[in-house]
């Protein structure tokens, strides 16, 4: 065996980066974020918001897609549909 070896490897120093990762762990896991509660006028907001989303969303890729696209999705989808 060369001289100086030994069958454990030396444990490695941390670097900069993974100090900094493992100290803002440390300060983040003592911070407690305060508890919100969601009411019903919160949860109809975001539905709200998820249908005007929805009504864009769609129609615009739609738009985008090419015919032959659209009818492959289609067919897909038919299939997905009837495979159950």
């Amino acid at each position: 065996m060369p001289k100086g070896s030994s069958k454990r490897p030396k444990k490695k120093r941390e670097d900069e980066a993974q100090a900094a990762v493992r100290i803002i762990g440390a300060i983040a896991s003592k911070h407690e974020e305060p508890e919100i509660e969601i009411t019903d006028e919160m949860r109809a907001a975001a539905a709200a918001f998820g249908r005007i989303g929805g009504r864009i969303g769609g129609p615009a890729r739609a738009a985008k897609l090419s015919k032959k696209r659209r009818v492959q999705i289609a067919k897909d989808a038919a299939a997905a549909r009837w495979k159950r």
